[in-house]
């Protein structure tokens, strides 16, 4: 299990293949929850890596549970979940 901060609002996704699955829009340091868009615009995507947006209705919620690493650039969790699995 990764502890996850709100240093990692704006980074990448990823699956266990390396698959890019969306970005982190917003997390929740306390509950230990990150919300990521998996669609997100080039404009949306711009503003989450300044890191001054904030999660969507239609965000998906991944518990920390689930991340095996963040680094500086993305955040990887311990699934494939691609869509050509």
């Amino acid at each position: 299990m990764s502890v996850l901060s709100t240093e990692d609002e704006g980074k990448f996704l990823m699956d266990v293949r390396g698959e890019q699955i969306g970005i982190v829009t917003e997390v929740d340091p306390i509950e230990q929850v990150a919300y990521v868009d998996p669609e997100p615009t080039l404009t949306n995507a711009w503003i989450q890596s300044l890191g001054r947006g904030g999660a969507g209705d239609d965000d998906l919620e991944i518990p920390s549970d689930n991340i095996e690493t963040i680094t500086d650039s993305e955040v990887r969790v311990d699934a494939d979940l691609s869509s050509d699995a």
